[in-house]
């Protein structure tokens, strides 16, 4: 037993933002990072499962975006390394929610160099910049609107109001820091927006050509390639309504019924399973069994 709870770890972590080796979440001791094991994005955030069908469905969200397309089109090698991609976002998630106040802020630092450098024109005509404090705006919303999605369908559907505002005013100090303004810090405030940006986004070719990419990427191995190919289902079938009929997906009730069943058999053994991820260490580090 103890042979397989290792091997799934092991297939799990090297999908994560740690295998890239950069971040000592144990260390210094008693450092709080930016939030502490009191906040609610640790317990968001703490959940692989979740996690990475919210990240599924937030890239897709994202891509929506036109001038957000463009630039991870034209500066980015998602085309060839998504697996790359998604442990670099991992990283950077896990680093600011769970990470030493010194590497939190490396991170943030360093997202904040590489968008300084990206821009460009759109297919559209329409300039971009990756440091456009909209577009920040627009990713950040994605992104953690995706994650709560998934948390509140796979892990905690209880989780009050009160603390899914919690959540949104959490994450929106590192969205601010990269740049972003006029975020969205509550329940509330994150549906609005997204209704109101509707209105700009496009699913056009290269929006689709993302999906395919997305839904072939490899697996790390043959292992984790039946769980990676559940995960993607699922992320997808998180989306918004909106968005999936953008995309002109349309899963059958039952579908979305075993897609569901399949994620809730799935996920208690990966949590099982999992006993070094970035908020393990990262309560190591605060003495938090």
């Amino acid at each position: 037993m103890e042979f397989i709870r290792t091997r799934i770890e092991t297939q799990v972590m090297s999908m994560t933002g740690l295998a890239l080796g950069q971040l000592d979440m144990e260390n210094p001791k008693g450092d709080p990072g930016l939030f502490g094991p009191q906040a609610v994005c640790w317990q968001v955030h703490g959940d692989f499962p979740s996690m990475l069908i919210g990240g599924i469905c937030a890239l897709m969200l994202q891509m929506l975006h036109p001038r957000v397309l463009a630039g991870v089109w034209d500066h980015s090698n998602f085309r060839q390394d998504m697996l790359g991609r998604l442990r670099r976002t991992g990283q950077f998630i896990s680093g600011t929610t769970f990470g030493s106040t010194h590497d939190a802020n490396w991170l943030i630092e360093k997202v904040r160099a590489i968008h300084a450098q990206i821009s460009g024109t759109a297919p559209d005509g329409r300039f971009y910049a990756a440091d456009d404090p909209d577009l920040l705006t627009w990713v950040h919303v994605a992104e953690v609107s995706s994650f709560m999605a998934a948390h509140l369908r796979y892990l905690n559907p209880h989780l009050s109001l009160e603390d899914q505002d919690r959540y949104y005013a959490e994450t929106a100090i590192v969205a601010e820091r990269l740049g972003a303004r006029d975020v969205p810090r509550s329940t509330l405030h994150i549906a609005h927006y997204l209704e109101d940006i509707r209105a700009q986004l496009v699913c056009d070719q290269r929006t689709r050509e993302v999906l395919r990419i997305l839904q072939n990427a490899p697996a790390p191995s043959r292992l984790a390639k039946p769980m990676g190919n559940l995960m993607m289902q699922a992320g997808i079938e998180l989306m918004p309504g909106w968005a999936s009929a953008m995309f002109d997906i349309h899963p059958s009730d039952f579908r979305r019924k075993m897609i569901r069943a399949g994620v809730n058999r799935t996920a208690p053994i990966l949590r099982w399973a999992v006993r070094n991820a970035s908020v393990h260490r990262a309560r190591r580090r605060m003495d938090v069994v």
